[in-house]
């Protein structure tokens, strides 16, 4: 008995029929060094090439994160960087161009989101990606690929934070400092769903936002200690640290005895763990897991309109370096992100 070779089913291959294959160069935002804002520039480098189970995939929005411009500026996750020019990001939606096998459940024409494995392979700056499949799931229907770049390592992260390490459940009494932000604003919203009593600080201009998305308690962080309206906590999530008016510190000060601090910057409270243990609470830093199982569900409460991204500013690849001007300059609503091809 002879056996034919598996071929895409019919939904898929139309999909496979409109999918250009990849020119042997590509458009990327790159640097050469480690240096301010000014060292992103635009150069045309060799497109990426997948091995064994990894996707090939046409970027077509990318997603601009805290972590992006302190590795650009020499921190972050610079100094694991293999070589210069490299190319930055972590996240971005697209189109699958090539999948590892026939059958493959994600093939080519799937549009996805996901995140790169950077700094081992090049980053998300970039017309072309190459990804573990595992890392990605189908882009969420509802949302546009712009807005689909914002969520995955934003979302994972507030994933990974609210559910997977505090456990958010009905009752629970959880503090999230900078909850207007990227990861602030999917953890506020998650922490709600999960039923925790959510108290956010944030500036006062994104109060009636933040109440929107589930917190029942804004603090203004200009005008008001958090410290003086928070007792007992069960968890505070510090997406900020003691860079800026040791609130890390002062946030061990606010959770009850046994309470969980999570630290989420790098660097940004050296000595949290012993400072916890002397106030008597429980603490943890946290690393976003890319995991396509998650996004997967992530995609499921988008869809849903459970949870919702929201996308502040949209840039040209062209214009990645002003991105990053503007994310350094903080105060960002939610997400950032470059639009690098057309939809």
């Amino acid at each position: 008995m002879r056996f034919r070779p598996l071929r895409p089913n019919a939904t898929s291959a139309p999909e496979a029929a409109d999918t250009p294959a990849p020119p042997e160069l590509m458009r990327a935002a790159v640097i050469d060094a480690v240096g301010d804002a000014d060292a992103l520039h635009i150069a045309e480098i060799p497109a990426p090439r997948p091995v064994v189970s990894e996707l090939l995939v046409r970027v077509v929005a990318a997603g601009v994160n805290p972590i992006d411009a302190k590795t650009r500026a020499g921190r972050g996750v610079a100094a694991a960087i293999p070589a210069f020019p490299s190319t930055l990001g972590f996240d971005f939606s697209g189109v699958v161009v090539s999948s590892p096998y026939e059958a493959h459940p994600l093939p080519p024409g799937t549009e996805v989101y996901g995140m790169v494995p950077f700094p081992r392979t090049g980053g998300s700056y970039a017309e072309y990606v190459v990804v573990p499949s595992q890392s990605v799931a189908r882009k969420p229907s509802s949302l546009s690929h712009v807005e689909a770049a914002g969520v995955p390592l934003a979302a994972l992260t507030a994933w990974g934070l609210v559910v997977e390490t505090a456990h958010a459940h009905e009752g629970q009494r959880m503090l999230i400092h900078a909850g207007s932000g990227g990861v602030g604003h999917f953890a506020v919203q998650l922490a709600a769903y999960f039923g925790a009593h959510v108290t956010v600080t944030a500036s006062d201009r994104n109060a009636d936002w933040l109440h929107e998305l589930g917190a029942a308690v804004v603090l203004d962080y200009a005008t008001t200690r958090f410290e003086e309206h928070v007792r007992d906590a069960d968890v505070v999530i510090d997406l900020v640290g003691n860079t800026a008016d040791d609130i890390g510190t002062r946030s061990l000060q606010v959770l009850r005895p046994g309470g969980l601090y999570i630290m989420v910057p790098t660097g940004g409270f050296p000595g949290y763990a012993e400072a916890a243990e002397a106030a008597g609470v429980r603490a943890t830093s946290y690393k976003v897991v890319p995991d396509g199982d998650v996004l997967a569900t992530l995609g499921r409460l988008l869809d849903s309109s459970a949870v919702q991204v929201y996308v502040d500013t949209v840039y040209d690849l062209d214009d990645a370096s002003a991105a990053h001007t503007a994310l350094e300059h903080g105060h960002t609503r939610g997400k950032t992100v470059l639009r690098i091809t057309d939809g």
